[in-house]
């Protein structure tokens, strides 16, 4: 049977209802899922990547492979969804050479989300020519966002979170032991008192809090960075490297991510995902290991205790709450 004229309209009006009400929904749902992801931030930690181009393995740094490493890293990072930013914690190469320095920047530029980096033991050289000046010099002629003033900085990477980037290295005499000068401290102290009621991330080299006793990796001041840590009613989120472990560790409403070295077993770094919902939030942390089996098949020999920098399962990935307290 041949519809009739005033059908036809019908049916058309209909499909035309139907089709804004599924675009409004569409944009409702659209809406509410932006709304939640401004409150996310999405971070990729990688740390000790001891980037070298001429050095040989040794008994438990796979070298020759740091390149490969690195870049294969930067790749699962570029590959894995929208990130709010990477963030480099220290020892970005093996030797503090100027040109070591910008051979590792030449992978970096393969980024392509915003990133940050401090400053570790083996950047610096106390009396060569990769001072800490120079190190930032480096860093700020490559990368727009390192143009700071102080080896240490600060920066919103979106409303409600504060990133505050730590020098723990010591420049003065010969040491793996890492601390936060008096004026630094002070510094951060007014960082904190600025930023109470934003969501805090702070990035060292040198742990706050060790993921094991190391007594010549260890922070010199870290029984006042964890007394003034504590004091704190914000969230706090300390992502730390060094050691080349990984732990997760939860001390209130402080959480202490330990990131493992690109070029030690298990050859992985970071993923955090950090949702913030009024007087709570929620961070999810994950272990990113290397695609490149064969090498982290090999790097795995290489190594003694093996589990202690692997961790157990609740150290590679977790989920944690944390409160704001009133």
């Amino acid at each position: 049977m041949t519809k009739s004229k005033k059908e036809k309209k019908e049916s058309l009006f209909a499909k035309f209802v139907n089709l804004i009400l599924t675009v409004t929904i569409a944009v409702l749902i659209g809406s509410q899922v932006c709304t939640a992801a401004n409150n996310n931030l999405r971070i990729a930690q990688i740390s000790d990547a001891h980037f070298s181009s001429f050095e040989k393995n040794t008994s438990y740094k796979f070298l020759e492979k740091s390149g490969d490493l690195l870049d294969d890293a930067i790749t699962q990072v570029n590959t894995s969804g929208a990130y709010d930013f990477v963030i480099f914690t220290g020892d970005l190469i093996n030797k503090p050479k100027v040109s070591e320095l910008q051979k590792f920047l030449n992978h970096t530029d393969n980024l392509i989300y915003p990133w940050y980096a401090i400053d570790g033991n083996h950047d610096i050289s106390i009396d060569g020519e990769l001072n800490k000046n120079k190190f930032r010099e480096i860093l700020a002629n490559n990368n727009d966002r390192m143009n700071q003033r102080n080896m240490y900085y600060a920066f919103t990477p979106k409303k409600g979170y504060r990133v505050i980037c730590l020098d723990s290295i010591i420049d003065y005499k010969i040491t793996t032991n890492g601390e936060i000068p008096n004026d630094e401290f002070i510094w951060l102290k007014e960082e904190l008192d600025k930023y109470s009621k934003d969501t805090i991330i702070i990035c060292t080299h040198v742990p706050i809090l060790e993921p094991f006793p190391s007594a010549n990796h260890r922070m010199e001041n870290e029984y006042e960075l964890k007394r003034l840590l504590k004091t704190q009613k914000t969230p706090i989120i300390v992502l730390q490297g060094h050691y080349h472990g990984a732990r997760l560790m939860q001390d209130k409403n402080v959480l202490y991510i330990s990131c493992p070295s690109l070029v030690t077993f298990p050859n992985a770094f970071r993923v955090i995902n950090i949702n913030t919902n009024k007087d709570k939030i929620k961070v999810d942390v994950f272990l990113k290991e290397t695609g490149l089996k064969d090498i982290q098949t090999r790097a795995k020999i290489r190594v003694m205790g093996t589990q202690m920098l692997y961790g157990e399962e609740s150290d590679r990935n977790g989920s944690f709450e944390l409160r704001r307290e009133e």
